[in-house]
């Protein structure tokens, strides 16, 4: 795991998934790949403002949702260029983002879950029956397919996969600086204590608001290119349902850090499809793994990785300072007793 956490892990992952599709049996474990990747995008969007900012937005699929028309609609209605679409969808999704951030931040903890949800579930019936836009739930059918850009083109499953691996490679790349620049340790601090940001001159509501059209900017990243990959969209796509399998990733793989949700979004699509016969009862199945998590793993896998490296340096700082302590005793001892024996004498 520690490999996994510099420039040389991140080196490592990035040439692996070049590699897959050399590895893959067949088309169908790129389109999996593929489909997890898109999902990875919209996941690493959820954690900044879940796991980084502290607000916990259920309305996470909704926003992908947008993106995903967006690009269906604006395609297939109206004949824009799909590369257009594109930007248009996450930018589409940021300025909606904007609008429900400014009414919905006022609120806090499970306040503000429980008006996304309500949010989330408004998305979901918009699209559903505005039919004349959205197509209702006949969905949009026929969504080309990304236009190639110079000698690139995107139409075998290969490249397509190498079309989703660059977005999330530039995807992860951008959350990193973000991070690790002043404005990520200010959402982190919002996400410790927001009594004592702002006691720190930090301005709450502008950079939570900020905090939440960049999660939701990833979203409709990513349901822009789940529109030009699978080229049809259903109001399915913004069921809540999605939502909680992106925060079931965060959870699995370690909310509030980078490389967890990455992984859980990796790992749980595969292990679904190794249990497609207990498809129908998903829920009834993964609910407990996600009790037994929270209850006996509540960081996920990087995260208790994490904690455990943390005490492990603990205990060795802590024994090479009680190790110190015992030599230096000796000789500092030594000298009242010397000069007593002076005295003595």
């Amino acid at each position: 795991m520690a490999q996994l956490q510099g420039k040389l892990g991140w080196s490592l992952l990035l040439l692996l998934g070049i590699a897959f599709p050399f590895i893959a049996g067949n088309d169908y474990h790129l389109t999996v790949m593929s489909t997890a990747y898109i999902f990875a995008l919209s996941t690493v969007g959820l954690n900044l403002i879940t796991g980084y900012t502290g607000q916990f937005n259920l309305a996470h699929a909704g926003f992908m949702a947008v993106g995903a028309y967006t690009v269906g609609i604006l395609t297939v209605d109206h004949q824009v260029p799909f590369w257009i679409a594109f930007a248009l969808s996450g930018l589409l999704a940021a300025v909606l983002g904007f609008g429900i951030g400014i009414l919905s931040l006022r609120l806090k903890g499970h306040y503000f879950s429980i008006f996304t949800l309500c949010v989330g579930y408004i998305m979901f019936l918009v699209i559903e029956k505005w039919e004349s836009l959205t197509h209702g739930t006949v969905g949009i059918i026929g969504i080309p397919s990304p236009a190639p850009i110079g000698p690139l083109a995107f139409e075998s499953p290969r490249e397509l996969y190498y079309m989703v691996l660059f977005f999330l490679a530039a995807g992860m790349w951008a959350m990193h600086r973000i991070v690790h620049s002043l404005l990520g340790g200010t959402f982190i601090a919002i996400r410790n204590s927001e009594e004592l940001a702002e006691s720190l001159g930090i301005n709450l509501m502008r950079n939570k608001v900020l905090a939440f059209m960049l999660s939701v900017f990833y979203a409709g990243l990513a349901g822009g290119l789940y529109a030009g990959y699978v080229r049809f969209l259903g109001p399915g796509i913004a069921a809540v349902e999605h939502t909680f399998d992106m925060t079931m990733y965060m959870l699995v793989g370690g909310i509030g850090t980078q490389l967890g949700p990455l992984l859980g979004a990796l790992i749980m699509p595969w292990l679904t499809q190794y249990l497609q016969f207990l498809q129908e009862y998903r829920f009834l199945v993964f609910g407990p793994i996600l009790i037994l998590l929270v209850i006996f793993v509540p960081d996920g896998i990087v995260g208790s990785w994490l904690k455990w490296r943390a005490r492990r340096a603990y205990t060795a700082q802590a024994a090479a300072t009680r190790a110190n302590a015992s030599v230096q005793t000796p000789a500092s001892t030594s000298q009242p007793l010397r000069a007593q024996e002076g005295s003595h004498a």
